[in-house]
């Protein structure tokens, strides 16, 4: 894996769960720019996918397993998208909440991958 699009992707998402958390704090629901952030952050984890495949392809092989290091990549991937349909339905301060949750889990997964590629 590559260690700088693996810290990118964490900051980024964390970036994202502080601003979302801000807008939850002041009673606000997600808006428009805030869906564009969870679609840079996506676009980081599609990447991150992309690259994790394409080593695993050169026969490079993570320390802890390929089938969970697939699993938690696919996992990561979809982890801002599927925040982001629930905030559409709670259009409260409780959808930005929810979007903050979800950058803050996508930042563990992104130390657990971190992990389980043997960093």
């Amino acid at each position: 894996m590559l260690d700088a699009l693996t810290v990118a992707t964490a900051v980024a998402a964390l970036a994202l769960a502080a601003w979302c958390g801000w807008a939850a704090s002041r009673d606000q629901p997600t808006k428009d720019w805030h869906f564009i952030g969870m679609g840079v952050v996506t676009l980081l984890t599609a990447v991150q996918l992309v690259v994790g495949i394409v080593q695993l392809a050169r026969g490079e092989k993570p320390e802890q397993g390929t089938t969970i290091f697939v699993a938690y990549l696919l996992g990561a991937l979809a982890c801002v998208p599927v925040t982001g349909f629930m905030s559409l339905a709670e259009r409260t301060r409780w959808g930005s909440v929810t979007v903050a949750a979800g950058g803050v889990v996508l930042a563990v997964l992104e130390v657990r991958l971190y992990d389980i590629w043997g960093g």
